[in-house]
């Protein structure tokens, strides 16, 4: 799987001056809101192969009732968010 995001410099899309995008981005990680989910099946495994591997979680496993997620900081200003059903 590979997964494309787009610059966040373009100085033609602007908010009070700023790249939209770069600002936009800041705004979701700072609510913590993620800017992708991916589903899995072993949300243990993959937390614990992802903390070896030297990945920074802000939410560690957590049960949302019939979910569980986990967010980690993909080190570029996204939050990434895992979800097993």
């Amino acid at each position: 799987m590979e997964i494309l995001l787009e610059p966040n410099w373009n100085p033609a899309i602007q908010i009070d001056g700023k790249p939209a995008a770069a600002e936009w981005q800041k705004i979701l990680f700072n609510a913590g809101i993620p800017s992708a989910m991916f589903g899995i099946t072993d949300i243990k495994a993959e937390y614990e192969r992802l903390l070896k591997g030297g990945v920074r979680f802000t939410k560690p496993p957590t049960n949302m009732g019939p979910v569980t997620i986990a967010v980690f900081d993909d080190t570029c200003g996204n939050l990434i968010q895992i979800a097993q059903k």
